[in-house]
Order: structure tokens, then C-alpha cells, then sequence
């Protein structure tokens, strides 16, 4: 009962960290601006790769994300930074291009490989928009803080992979019925709720990097 107990608290631990920051119905309207040219066919196959990277990325961050960036010898500090710049050049691209309605999904006729799909499933969508730095830096501090024992060690593990599942199940659904949105918002609402989101997103961007400028100020005053 007590490895059971654990087990649900580190699982919820791992969803209530990572949940807010990943946060995929804030990232569908985006989403959706980036998607608008596929069929129905690619959109559910494009959201059910984005929610699988997800879950990798962050499994790997939680795992082995420590043991990066001690090897090439970075900060998590460094890793906002750059990240943060990563997500405001995606929100300023979103927030300058061209003010049209998109089309609807089902309208869509341009043809994508499989590769196309891969490709564009891990950047940008996977990748800084819905695990971005913020995440990957909470996943590594989770994976860092670990429990005493072998055996609370591997209920822990496993506590925060479920966590992680759940994660990622919540990405694959926010993204795959996205469309849906689409249809409700109409050309009108779909464009102002894009550049809303867009704006959000560069402020997160700019929030993100100034963490990691403060942390690194924080350090050199120190010094």
C-alpha cells in the first residue's frame, strides 16, 4: 500500500509540473495555424506523432537530461535562454505573417510525404510548442531529485513515466480534435484567437529567457 501510495503521489506530482507548462489546449490554436494545409487523414496522423515525441522528449529529459548537461557542461539556465529565444522566433513568426483566414482542414489538398509529416511533427510542433524549455527544464529537475532506495527509485520512475502518459495522451487530444475549433470560431474568431495565442506565446518566450538571464546574473553576482 505504501509503494502505491507513493506511486500516486509522484505520478500527480509529474502531471500537476508539467501539465500547466505543456498546456495543449493553449497550444491548439497554434496548432492549428500550422496545420491547416493537411487532410483529415494527416491531421490525425500529425497529432499522433507530436503527442509520441512529447512523450519521448520528455521521458528522455526526465532520464538522462541531467547527465547532457553535465557531460557538455550546461546550465539549465543556458538551456531557458536559448529556448526562450527559440519560442518568441516561432510567436513573432506567427504574429507577422500575412493577417488571412486559414482554410479549413478538410479543404486542404496539398500532398505530404511521410517524411514531410515527421518533420514537421517534431519542429515546430513538438518541439519548442508543446515541450519546450520550460518543460524540459521541469522534467529534469524532476528526474534529478531522486528517491532513496533502489525500489523507491524504480516506483518513482515509473510514477512519473505514467505522469508523462497522461501528458502526452492529453496532447494527442487537444491536437487531434483541434479542428473542431476551427469550425466553431469561424475565418474571423480562428485569426484573432491565432494572434492572441501567438502573442501569449512570445510573452512566454520572452518570460522563459528572462529566467534563465536571471538565474545566470544570479550565479556571476555570486562569484
Amino acid at each position: 500500500m505504501s509503494d502505491l501510495r507513493h506511486f500516486i503521489e509522484w505520478m500527480l506530482l509529474a502531471i500537476a509540473a508539467l501539465m500547466p507548462i505543456v498546456n495543449p489546449l493553449g497550444g491548439a490554436p497554434v496548432y492549428l495555424a500550422k496545420t491547416v494545409d493537411l487532410t483529415a487523414a494527416q491531421h490525425a496522423d500529425l497529432a499522433r506523432r507530436v503527442a509520441v515525441n512529447c512523450f519521448l522528449l520528455l521521458l528522455a529529459s526526465l532520464l538522462v537530461g541531467t547527465y547532457v548537461l553535465d557531460f557538455f557542461g550546461l546550465s539549465i539556465a543556458v538551456v531557458q535562454v536559448a529556448g526562450g529565444l527559440v519560442v518568441c522566433s516561432l510567436a513573432w513568426s506567427m504574429l507577422s505573417a500575412a493577417d488571412e483566414p486559414p482554410a479549413s482542414v478538410k479543404d486542404a489538398t496539398r500532398a505530404l510525404t511521410q517524411s514531410d509529416l515527421g518533420t514537421r511533427a517534431f519542429y515546430p510542433l513538438t518541439m519548442p510548442l508543446t515541450v519546450g524549455p520550460g518543460s524540459i527544464s521541469v522534467a529534469i529537475t524532476l528526474g534529478a531529485n531522486h528517491a532513496q532506495g533502489m525500489r523507491s527509485l524504480i516506483v518513482e520512475s515509473l510514477a512519473h513515466t505514467a505522469g508523462i502518459v497522461v501528458v502526452a495522451v492529453s496532447v494527442f487530444l487537444s491536437y487531434r480534435y483541434a479542428d473542431r475549433l476551427l469550425k466553431r470560431l469561424g475565418p474571423t474568431g480562428t485569426v484573432v484567437l491565432v494572434r492572441l495565442s501567438a502573442f501569449i506565446l512570445l510573452c512566454i518566450g520572452v518570460q522563459i529567457g528572462w529566467n534563465g538571464v536571471s538565474a545566470l546574473l544570479r550565479s556571476v553576482g555570486a562569484h
